[in-house]
């Protein structure tokens, strides 16, 4: 696609990665168009104040015509969508978000993060460290980082750093994200099934991060954790002149509650912590050597690095607790940041809330799959919405169906977000941490009046 001023549409300019393209390409002096039947914060906002806002909420046929360069199709909108089917009459060319990418950066080295899970941390430690050294890439990130104004940027660069999602590529393209970018560089975090209506058995889903692997050109590369079994069954198959790095769990030490990566006789400290953290740390580091980033220069930039958006991200500390609100909600996510919160304070015990709020979370042929995930919580909590299960028009599950999945006696169920609160006011909080993980909102819960709250 030229690189000359486009005329471009936006079907469902509302996503939380739509809109940071359509805001990208503006910057570039593109002529944007959207249209979304529901735009949610900071999506709005962030429209609004680049003049990017649709005029009114639903679709438009009118703003499908012959004079658009091309249509970019969100996962949100339907196969059935008035303005998808116009442009199909019409004959525009439509995009899917990972194909557009992909034709804007055809020229560039493309790296291209992948795995079930810290793909986004591992992207942004990259973005983190080649801004801090003055380096020239794009990016495409699934979160807001530090630093960073919007989550897409595309301009002349001769690298792109993209987060690399598994999920379909839009409504009438079922292909996973990450194989549509055509990486030099890939790599894979780890694998633990999700999206049970996508991929509806575990040898599905794993088979597209093979496909993944299998993508990687001659004399690319491909870098993969040694320390997740599938992610090394899938790293090490020997593709013929592909460069296959293995990378472990960063060496490091715990004091005072301060993490310190360990290299030589000296110490580094960082704002991340937890198990799982310390993995992306080194694949972040396996990637940047690959493009020039010596181990003095890693060091001297991730010590100031705070992490993504909504990542283990601190709320409030008062009277010996701490209260950490994360993203997680697959069950390796989940297993992952219960265990990183109980090792980085391990003299305090851990209350870890939960709410299911996935399609995956909330199937019951799914669920099972949580089993164990929260027995480093020494007072685990699962929260659910039945409105929630009505809106994905999933089957009723109860409160029983749930413990006997997650498997943990002691596990403490709530449909009801005030008597969940209410359940933590009660607790003593001398000593003892708080850990809240959605990717919901425990239904529209204030969590910023917590430290206030638990006192």
């Amino acid at each position: 696609m030229s690189q000359e001023s486009q005329n471009i549409h936006f079907i469902a300019i509302g996503g939380s990665i739509m809109h940071n393209l359509a805001i990208a390409l503006k910057k570039k002096g593109f002529n944007i168009t959207g249209s979304d039947d529901e735009i949610f914060e900071p999506s709005r906002s962030l429209l609004q104040k680049n003049g990017l806002l649709p005029e009114k909420v639903g679709w438009d046929e009118s703003k499908i015509h012959e004079g658009l360069d091309a249509v970019i199709l969100g996962m949100h909108a339907r196969e059935d969508n008035p303005e998808l089917k116009k442009a199909q009459e019409l004959g525009v060319k439509i995009y899917s978000f990972p194909d557009y990418i992909y034709e804007q950066s055809i020229d560039k080295q493309r790296i291209v993060i992948a795995g079930s899970h810290g793909k986004t941390t591992i992207t942004s430690i990259i973005m983190h460290v080649l801004k801090y050294h003055n380096k020239k890439f794009d990016y495409a990130v699934g979160a807001r980082i530090a630093g960073f104004e919007e989550m897409v940027q595309l301009s002349d660069a001769p690298i792109i750093i993209i987060e690399g999602d598994e999920y379909l590529s839009s409504p009438i393209d079922r292909t996973p994200k990450f194989l549509k970018y055509h990486h030099h560089i890939g790599l894979i975090s780890g694998v633990w099934w999700d999206h049970i209506n996508v991929f509806p058995t575990e040898e599905e889903y794993v088979k597209q991060f093979d496909l993944f692997a299998d993508a990687t050109p001659k004399a690319g590369s491909l870098i993969y954790s040694d320390d997740d079994s599938l992610g090394t069954v899938i790293g090490q198959k020997g593709r013929e002149d592909v460069n296959e790095i293995p990378y472990k769990t960063h060496p490091h030490s715990i004091e005072d509650g301060v993490t310190y990566l360990t290299h030589g006789n000296e110490t580094i400290p960082v704002k991340l912590f937890g198990k799982h953290n310390l993995q992306n740390i080194s694949g972040a580091m396996a990637v940047l050597k690959r493009i020039g980033i010596t181990d003095d220069m890693f060091y001297m930039a991730i010590q100031s690095f705070s992490g993504a958006d909504k990542r283990l991200e601190l709320i409030g500390e008062n009277n010996g607790m701490a209260i950490y609100k994360d993203y997680a909600h697959a069950p390796s996510k989940v297993k992952a940041t219960t265990l990183a919160v109980k090792e980085q304070y391990p003299a305090r015990d851990l209350v870890a809330c939960l709410e299911l709020h996935t399609f995956s979370s909330l199937n019951k042929d799914f669920i099972d799959q949580y089993k164990g995930t929260m027995k480093y919580a020494n007072v685990p909590i699962v929260f659910y919405s039945p409105s929630t299960l009505e809106k994905k028009q999933l089957d009723p599950i109860s409160k029983d169906d749930i413990k006997k999945s997650f498997g943990e006696a002691n596990l403490n169920v709530f449909d009801d977000r005030d008597e969940m609160i209410e359940f933590l006011k009660q607790q003593n909080w001398r000593n003892k941490n708080l850990l809240l993980m959605t990717s919901g909102t425990f239904n529209g819960l204030d969590y910023h009046s917590l430290p206030e709250l638990l006192k």
